[in-house]
C-alpha cells in the first residue's frame, strides 16, 4: 500500500500538482506503527485526478473533492486540498471550497498527529506541531478545540479512540473543550458510535471507559454504565468500591487487543445492579442481577446497532457470569455441558476480571481452569449413544418425550452412568417403564 501511495504521489508530482501522503499513515509510520490504509491528498481537483489516472478512478464523496483511484492493484483514496464552510449539525460541513494551498488544508484537521504530510521524497511536512505531540505523546486539537469539536462532535470520541489506541494523554484544552461541548454528541448517529467505542474498548476498555467519565461523554454514549457511579456494594466481597469502581477494575485485568465481546461483557456484566439493590440489617444484595442485566445489557447494544452475533454472545456472558460460583458444586453431567460451550473460555476470563476486581479469590477460576484442561475432546463431546431413530425403532411415538429421553441419556453418559449402546436402551426401557409409557 505504501508502495502505491508513493507511486501516486510521484505521478501527481510529475503532472505539476502538489501532493502528500496524509493522515494517520504518516503518524503511524512515525510511531513504528503498521498503518491500516494510506491516504493521498492533492492540489488537484477530482476531474484533474480523474483524467490523470486514466479514468480508472471513482468520485465517493465528489462534494468534498474525495476519489478513490486504483495504482497497482491497490485502492486509495485520494482528496483534493480544500477548506471547510460552517459545520451547522455538528458533523458535515455546508460546503467546501478547493483550495491549492496544503497548509489551509491541514488547518482544517482534527488532531495535530493526523495533519502530518509525507512528501514524494518521503520526508515529513510538519505544519500543525504533530511531530512535537507525537514526541509528547499528547493528542491536541489543531487550532481552537472549541471550534474542532463543534464542527463534528464525532471528533470528540476519536479523541478518546486514539488517546487509548496511541496510549497519549489529551491536552489540557482538548480534553476541556470535550467537557465543555459532551453534550452534542448525541448528535452522532449510533453507528458511528459503536465504531468509535468498539475501537477504544478493544485497545484499552479501562482506560476508554474513564476517559469517557473523565471528559462527561460517559452519560451520552453510555448512561448505564455512569449509572454505576455511587452503586453501593458489600465491602467483604467487593472492598474495591462502588459497582463503577468495580467494572473498571475489571476492565483494567483485561488483555490489550481483547475480543470485543469480551470487553463488552466485562463493561455490562454488572448493569444489572443497580436494579437489583437491595440492603437489609447492612448486608447489601443483588439478587437476580445477571439475568436482569441480560435485558438490560440487550438494550445497550441494540441501542449502539451491535450485530445480533454480537448481542448474542455478550448477553449470553452476562447471563452466566454467576454460574461460576456454583461450579464446584455442580453435577459432572452439568459443569461438562457448562465448559463445553462454544465461548467458553472467553466467559471464564470474565470471571477471572470480576475475580481480580472483587475479593481477589481465584479457587474456583484454578478450578475451572484445570476441569477444562483434563477434558479430551471424547469427554466434552462423546458421541451420541442413542438418536431419535434409534428411539423410534424402540416402538416409541415422536414428540416432546424424545427430547427428555435423549437428554436423561447424555446426562447418564457425562456423569458416567451409561457407556454403551445397550446400557442407553435399558436407561430408556427403565425410564420409560417408571414414567408410565409402554414400548
Amino acid at each position: 500500500m505504501q508502495n502505491a501511495a508513493q507511486k501516486a504521489v510521484r505521478t501527481l508530482v510529475d503532472a505539476g500538482f502538489a501532493a502528500f501522503i496524509c493522515g494517520g499513515a504518516v503518524r503511524d509510520l512515525q510511531l513504528g506503527r503498521t498503518p491500516k490504509d494510506f491516504d493521498v491528498t492533492t492540489s488537484a481537483t477530482p476531474k484533474q485526478v480523474n483524467k490523470l489516472f486514466s479514468g480508472d478512478t471513482k468520485f465517493v464523496g465528489a462534494h468534498f473533492g474525495v476519489s478513490l483511484v486504483h495504482v497497482d492493484g491497490v485502492e486509495l483514496e485520494v482528496a483534493t486540498f480544500r477548506t471547510d464552510g460552517n459545520y451547522a449539525n455538528n458533523r458535515h460541513p455546508d460546503s467546501v471550497t478547493f483550495t491549492s494551498d496544503v497548509r489551509e488544508d491541514v488547518q482544517r484537521r482534527d488532531f495535530s498527529v493526523n495533519g502530518l504530510l509525507m512528501d514524494v521524497n518521503g520526508e515529513v511536512v510538519d505544519y500543525v506541531g504533530g511531530l512535537e505531540d507525537l514526541q509528547n505523546k499528547v493528542l491536541r486539537c489543531v487550532g481552537n478545540p472549541n471550534v474542532r469539536f463543534a464542527e463534528d462532535a464525532l471528533r470528540m470520541l476519536r479523541a478518546v479512540r486514539f488517546a487509548c489506541q496511541l496510549g497519549f494523554r489529551l491536552d489540557h484544552q482538548t480534553a476541556s473543550a470535550i467537557k465543555s461541548l459532551a453534550h452534542t454528541v448525541q448528535v452522532v448517529s449510533a453507528e458511528r458510535v459503536q465504531v468509535e467505542l468498539s475501537k477504544a474498548l478493544v485497545a484499552d476498555a479501562a482506560r476508554a471507559v474513564t476517559l469517557l467519565d473523565e471528559t462527561g461523554l460517559l452519560p451520552f454514549v453510555l448512561p448505564e454504565v455512569a449509572e454505576m457511579k455511587g452503586v453501593e456494594q458489600g465491602a467483604e466481597h467487593h472492598p474495591e468500591g462502588d459497582v463503577f469502581m468495580h467494572t473498571v477494575k475489571a476492565l483494567s485485568n483485561l488483555k490489550s487487543n481483547c475480543s470485543l465481546t469480551l470487553a463488552l461483557a466485562v463493561l455490562l456484566h454488572d448493569v444489572g445492579k443497580k436494579s437489583t439493590f437491595a440492603c437489609s440489617n447492612g448486608k447489601v444484595t443483588f439478587h437476580g442481577h445477571a439475568e436482569v442485566g441480560v435485558g438490560q445489557a440487550e438494550t445497550v447494544l441494540r441501542r449502539l446497532k451491535f450485530s445480533n452475533d454480537v448481542v448474542d454472545t455478550v448477553t449470553s456472558h452476562v447471563g452466566q457470569h454467576m454460574k461460576f460460583f456454583d461450579a464446584q458444586k455442580m453435577r459432572r453431567n452439568t459443569l461438562l455441558r457448562f465448559v463445553r460451550q462454544a465461548q467458553f473460555k472467553e466467559l471464564l476470563e470474565l470471571h477471572r476480571a470480576d475475580c481480580y476486581a472483587s475479593n481477589g479469590d481465584f479457587s474456583t477460576h484454578t478450578f475451572m481452569h484445570e476441569f477444562l484442561a483434563a477434558q479430551t475432546t471424547e469427554n466434552l463431546n462423546p458421541a451420541r449413544l442413542l438418536t431419535g431413530n434409534d428411539l423410534v425403532e424402540m416402538g416409541l411415538q415422536p414428540g416432546p418425550l424424545f427430547k427428555t429421553l435423549l437428554m436423561a441419556v447424555e446426562d447418564a453418559q457425562l456423569n458416567g452412568q451409561v457407556n454403551t449402546h445397550e446400557e442407553a436402551v435399558r436407561l430408556v426401557q427403565d425410564l420409560t417403564a417408571s414414567s408410565g409409557s409402554s414400548l
